[in-house]
């Protein structure tokens, strides 16, 4: 049994990463810090300016804006913000954005009330939102996570600065990571009480299920998921594959459904969850089953993001896939050792995945990393695995995790200014 300490710690960390969020998670973040500056501004501003670090950049640029169809860019996000975003709602923010806001939108962006600049900061996750509109001007400012809001200033008078509360937050959050280990996270999901669990995780399953559906019905994207089910078959591996790249699909393209996400991304909160519900039908396992897989899944993939952050150059869809592979093989009755040899394998495979910014591909890349992550299963299940010495992998699970980590953060770091180079210079034209 775990002690009581440990016990609330990785219940809390559950309840702070799995909630719900409408559309990619940094354009979302982009349109609350406009929303947010909007309510102080008091009118509709007359110009925007959207200040971003490189890495909101990278994830922002591409990818369609929830409820606009087609629509895409920081600039959307900024103005779609500032138009009809509800700040109360955080990452729901544009659930509720009508045809005559997007009307009123792409009218403001063809008069170019809004321009983009990258930002000058050491934080992955930072913006700073500026307007000026009536004589007066507005600031808000979001940095670290997506709903962070530290900052708001009017006519350059401070209204709320939370830096000594969020330096707490932040001191506090990265000892709850740490307190994950393999060894704890496994005795928890054995032995945690359902009613203390089961609201978040059924609630997960149902929207990212919901996505899913909707993205293998449908025509969004590069439609990978239904690619994988037209050309590949029925198969288990195949749907737990399609699934996750459909929910991807539809995310990317523009969905308005929302999904329950993880690490901050909607993305990874799929990836940990849908090949689960697909291998836990499959295996018409119970319910509660499931359940603890899926706590398995989602705090395995949280391990990871221990050492790496949650916006790098490594692709979070390897991450997340690790977790779904931890869970299916504690579907299947899988012990440390065996859930131990599944995340070594994953790792050992797709680890050199580099994260280009969210876009439609992305879809691709949850394909992969999950279709790494059932080999690595089944490998673990016939007790086969890389051994220590190849390449980063070590002896010890906890220990090949940490060298993924360390590679991740600190020898990725001029591969993600590299990448955020060559998106600036193609979004310029060079």
């Amino acid at each position: 049994m775990l002690d009581h300490t440990t016990y609330e710690t990785y219940i809390r960390i559950l309840k702070n990463e799995l909630v719900p969020a409408l559309g990619c998670t940094e354009p979302i973040a982009i349109a609350l810090a406009a929303a947010k500056a909007r309510e102080v501004l008091g009118e509709m501003p007359e110009k925007i300016t959207v200040h971003c670090s490189g890495n909101i950049i990278k994830n922002a640029k591409s990818v369609i804006v929830p409820t606009t169809g087609n629509m895409k860019g920081i600039d959307t996000s900024a103005v779609l913000g500032a138009v009809a975003g509800d700040p109360a709602l955080g990452l729901e923010v544009l659930s509720k954005v009508d045809q005559e806001a997007l009307e009123k939108t792409r009218a403001l962006l063809a008069q170019g009330l809004c321009t983009t600049e990258l930002l000058d900061t050491t934080a992955r996750l930072h913006i700073l939102m500026e307007m000026e509109g009536g004589g007066h001007t507005a600031l808000a400012e979001i940095r670290d996570e997506h709903t962070n809001l530290i900052r708001l200033e009017k006519d350059g008078t401070l209204l709320f600065r939370k830096e000594e509360e969020r330096a707490e937050e932040e001191k506090q959050d990265d000892s709850h990571l740490d307190a994950l280990n393999l060894a704890d996270i496994l005795t928890f999901a054995d032995t945690v009480e359902m009613e203390d669990v089961r609201p978040m995780l059924e609630r997960q399953v149902t929207y990212n299920l919901r996505i899913a559906r909707e993205g293998i019905t449908h025509a969004y994207g590069g439609r990978v998921g239904s690619t994988l089910m037209r050309h590949y078959g029925e198969d288990v591996r195949i749907r737990a594959r399609a699934m996750a790249a459909a929910g991807s699909d539809a995310r990317m393209g523009g969905c308005v459904l929302p999904v329950v996400i993880n690490s901050g991304s909607g993305n990874q909160g799929i990836t940990c969850s849908v090949p689960i519900a697909v291998y836990a039908r499959h295996l018409e396992v119970e319910e509660e089953t499931m359940y603890r897989a899926l706590v398995v899944s989602n705090l395995v993939a949280l391990l990871q993001k221990r050492g790496i952050g949650r916006l790098s150059a490594f692709c979070g869809a390897v991450c997340a896939a690790c977790g779904s592979g931890a869970g299916i093989t504690y579907l299947h009755g899988g012990d440390y050792e065996t859930i131990g040899r599944t995340i070594t394998n994953t790792l050992a495979n797709v680890s050199g995945i580099v994260c280009d910014g969210a876009k439609g591909s992305c879809a691709a890349k949850i394909a992969a990393s999950v279709d790494a992550a059932i080999l690595g299963h089944e490998m673990s299940m016939d007790g086969n695995t890389f051994g220590a010495g190849e390449g980063l992998v070590k002896e010890d699970v906890e220990d090949t995790i940490a060298n993924i980590g360390t590679m991740a953060a600190e020898g990725m770091k001029e591969t993600d200014s590299v990448i955020l180079k060559l998106m600036i210079a193609q979004e310029a034209g060079c």
